[in-house]
């Protein structure tokens, strides 16, 4: 799946829970609609975003890792469920 990216967010070599942290300040200055991608080295970030998006407005239309590269494809909602 190729999605263009609004803004893409490098959060490698960041240790838990900052490429969560870092992703939702970077989902604040976008627009609804807009996609963020990110970028994460840390394997718990896989579980940390998964649970985000279920508890969040935001969707999360693809993920995929790359060698030891995580990336994230986040589309800002409308609002916010909670945080």
């Amino acid at each position: 799946m190729t999605l263009q990216p609004d803004d893409v967010l490098d959060a490698r070599d960041l240790p838990c829970p900052l490429p969560l942290l870092k992703a939702k300040q970077s989902l604040s200055r976008l627009a609804a609609g807009q996609v963020l991608e990110v970028l994460a080295t840390d394997a718990g970030s896989w579980r940390d975003f998964e649970s985000f998006i279920a508890q969040s407005a935001h969707e999360m239309p693809a993920r995929e890792a790359r060698g030891e590269v995580y990336h994230y494809w986040l589309r800002k909602g409308d609002g916010e469920r909670s945080s």
